[in-house]
């Protein structure tokens, strides 16, 4: 049994002496997971052996940890209290064991994980892994959603290397890089009955409008400049992903405004056409964004010159 020094008022602390890293790996993947059969599976182990150990982790901290809810299993204010510092110590610990001090990307095998939209990847991977492939043909790529929400502590867990988008703000031990500037282009289908080589601004605001939105609700760009101006458009539909416009654009009459790098590559595999918006839009910069924790982190240092150089092909 670990000892607990209690102060009144105080939450008890836990004598780390008498804790088992093994524990520490059992309450991470308990607390991840929210519940002890997916976490059994995550660790190998049977449900009754991890049952065992909540037992002991519930008697190290004096608190339940996880309690049964509604929907299942949730995490009491304690447990929700550990979970980043657990996760964080683990992994710095993990970094600190490896066997690989110096990175070599010619034959290091490495995963790294790089959250970003589907317009990013859209944009950057295909020179990503170009160069990958050329001089890092063991290195591997996860791409995870952005969670704006939890952009510093991804970072900073390492639960993400990097992020990648139109970042606004600064944030405390947030570093970031500019990558590339993007404007916006107007598409519409090879056909369309009454767009053929330029949008004028009244038949803009006219035509139907797809509106690409993350959140599947909201205004764009296009919104808030027409808005200074007193003008509005019919948004006739949004879509939360930017891969599904050019399906409904080559099929439909509706008017897509969206990054020109984008667009121009629909146009190159749809019969589509590029327009000049017939109104002055804000240009905007994409940048990759990490935790200072990684500046001098060979490895992460690499990658991070690996996404600039690929920005830097773009046209």
């Amino acid at each position: 049994m670990s000892k607990l020094h209690e102060t009144p008022g105080a939450v008890p602390a836990v004598d780390l002496s008498s804790v088992n890293l093994n524990l520490l790996v059992a309450l991470d993947a308990l607390l991840t997971e929210g519940s002890v059969t997916r976490a059994a599976t995550r660790l190998g182990v049977t449900q009754s052996a991890l049952s065992h150990t909540l037992r002991q982790l519930r008697e190290v901290f004096g608190d339940a940890l996880l309690i049964r809810g509604r929907g299942g299993m949730v995490l009491t204010p304690r447990a929700q209290q550990l979970a980043a510092p657990i996760r964080r110590g683990l992994l710095e610990l993990q970094r600190a064991l490896r066997e690989e001090p110096v990175f070599e990307p010619r034959t290091t095998a490495h995963r790294f994980s790089i959250a970003a939209r589907d317009y990013f990847a859209f944009v950057l991977l295909p020179p990503l892994l170009e160069l990958l492939g050329r001089e890092a043909p063991r290195v591997d790529l996860d791409l995870r959603p952005v969670d704006e929400r939890r952009t510093p502590e991804r970072l900073e867990s390492g639960e993400v290397d990097l992020i990648i988008g139109a970042f606004v703000g600064e944030a405390p031990a947030l570093r970031q890089q500019r990558l590339f500037q993007e404007e916006f282009a107007c598409v519409v289908r090879a056909q369309h009955p009454e767009v053929k080589r330029r949008l004028e601004f009244e038949q803009y605001l006219r035509l139907p409008h797809l509106l690409i939105s993350t959140s599947g609700e909201g205004e764009g760009v296009v919104d808030r400049e027409l808005t200074k101006i007193g003008r509005s458009r019919r948004i006739a539909l949004r879509v939360p992903y930017f891969l599904a416009a050019p399906l409904v654009i080559v099929r439909s009459e509706l008017v897509l405004t969206a990054p020109r790098r984008m667009v121009e590559k629909f146009a190159s595999a749809w019969p589509l056409q590029v327009l000049k918006p017939p109104l002055a839009l804000p240009a905007f910069s994409a940048f990759q964004v990490w935790h200072e924790r990684y500046d001098d982190d060979p490895a992460h240092r690499w990658l991070r010159g690996m996404v600039a150089r690929a920005a830097a092909s773009l046209a």
